[in-house]
């Protein structure tokens, strides 16, 4: 199934565009500050068609259902035309299957590769205010957080970052067999 171009083509674009749609998501989840250059970008690259949901699908406290019901669209998508590119006749189950777990992998690999420009950051430029750097942290604070209090602190090492790294890894390969 990976070595057709459609099938690239369409995993390339489809992951991009999920790709904005969960960070939009995980920016309101961690509060992050919406003024910044890319926050505003990510905003206009999402707001056509989240703002039409969002009238018809309204939030749930802090959780913005339009974000989460754009994201199962857009990998359900992907997912709908690889099978039908690579031939394959699924069943309803499968579909849903391969939605969720292709979101929640695609959540995961998120958040492994902001968690490795957090840590790679905290060596080069620990007190960097460059909007990249500021979005990475703020995304990652609530994962940071979370583990400072199963994890006792041990002065100025940060021991958190490995155990997250273990923790996406493990939840992965969990569900690895289940993604396309």
């Amino acid at each position: 199934m990976g070595g057709d171009p459609f099938i690239l083509v369409v995993k390339t674009l489809g992951s991009l565009y999920l790709f904005v749609v969960m960070l939009r998501l995980l920016l309101q989840l961690s509060r992050a500050d919406f003024y910044n250059p890319i926050s505003q970008a990510i905003v206009k690259a999402t707001s056509p068609i989240l703002l039409p949901l969002r009238k018809v699908i309204p939030p749930i406290g802090r959780l913005d259902t339009a974000s989460v019901v754009l994201a199962l669209a857009v990998q359900f998508a992907m997912v709908f035309l690889i099978l039908m590119i690579a031939g394959f006749n699924a069943t309803p189950a499968h579909y849903v299957i391969y939605t969720i777990a292709g979101l929640f992998y695609n959540l995961l690999q998120l958040y492994f590769w902001a968690v490795i420009i957090t840590v790679i950051l905290s060596w080069i430029a620990p007190h960097a205010d460059h909007p990249g750097a500021m979005i990475v942290r703020q995304i990652c604070e609530p994962l940071y957080r979370a583990c400072h209090k199963v994890l006792p602190s041990l002065g100025g090492l940060d021991l958190s970052p490995i155990f997250i790294f273990l923790a996406i890894t493990i939840l992965q390969n969990l569900i690895r067999p289940y993604v396309i």
